[in-house]
């Protein structure tokens, strides 16, 4: 009997009230699909208790907290301080999702960048992963991430990566991530497969975003961790090796980037 390959989905977000009826059962699923760890992702400060929450009440999930890009404009302003105090919780992994999003709210892109900024000094500060939303904004946003790089050494993670080649190349000649969601399985993301294809395979995570972009045969309805298993096989075929030796390598990468749930592991 051949054993299931182990996989963690990277970013979810579980708190969303899409899986307010029945959260346990989709965590339940997704242990069962061989998704052992699951990143529960907070977008918004008042959340935080229920985000926090969950964590807390499943074993397998792990937790991370920033301001959404899209949401700046009308969200606080969060500060450093506020980031690291979070990293106190033995279960809080990351710092974001943070990032630029030009798409639909470019009108606030001086407060975006400025949020960025602050969540890569949190990052820095504490040592764990920066987690990067990007759309519409790559010229910006590579243009930030490696100026400050330049001020100072962080980890990162592109989550849901979808944007260009050349924002692919920016990220992973500073040492970051690219995160496969389940876009990369859409039958017509032949140029994404491509940027995959040629990035190296100690640098890639794989995710849901949960409760969105469901990948084949569940496109078009809603997403959930255990999917991270079908994302996981087209990327063993996008990267050319078996699906037992992608999954060893993207928990190694997950390990070697969320190191605080790779300890938390390893205590349990």
């Amino acid at each position: 009997m051949t054993e299931q390959p182990q996989i963690t989905d990277s970013h979810c977000h579980l708190d969303f009230p899409d899986f307010d009826a029945e959260r346990p059962e989709v965590i339940a699923r997704a242990v069962a699909a061989g998704v052992t760890r699951m990143v529960t992702i907070c977008t918004r400060f008042v959340n935080l208790p229920n985000v926090r929450r969950i964590a807390d009440e499943n074993a397998p999930v792990f937790w991370a907290a920033g301001v959404h890009p899209m949401s700046v404009a009308e969200h606080p302003p969060v500060t450093v301080d506020e980031l690291v105090a979070l990293s106190t919780h033995p279960k809080f992994v990351g710092i974001g999702e943070t990032g630029l999003d030009y798409h639909y709210t470019a009108d606030s892109a001086e407060a975006q960048q400025e949020s960025l900024r602050i969540h890569i000094a949190a990052a820095r500060e504490t040592g764990l992963p920066l987690i990067i939303h990007a759309r519409d904004a790559d010229d910006d946003m590579a243009r930030i991430l490696t100026e400050e790089y330049r001020n100072g050494a962080y980890s990162c993670v592109m989550h849901c990566f979808s944007s260009s080649a050349e924002l692919a190349t920016a990220a992973l000649d500073l040492g970051f991530y690219l995160s496969m969601s389940g876009i990369a399985a859409f039958p017509k993301s032949t140029e994404l497969r491509a940027i995959f294809a040629a990035a190296p395979l100690d640098r890639i995570l794989v995710e849901t975003d949960s409760p969105y972009l469901a990948p084949p045969p569940h496109r078009g309805k809603r997403n959930e961790p255990a999917y991270t298993a079908h994302t996981a096989a087209k990327g063993a075929e996008t990267m050319g090796v078996d699906l037992a030796t992608f999954a060893r390598a993207t928990q190694d990468n997950f390990d070697r980037l969320f190191w605080k749930a790779a300890e938390w592991r390893a205590a349990a």
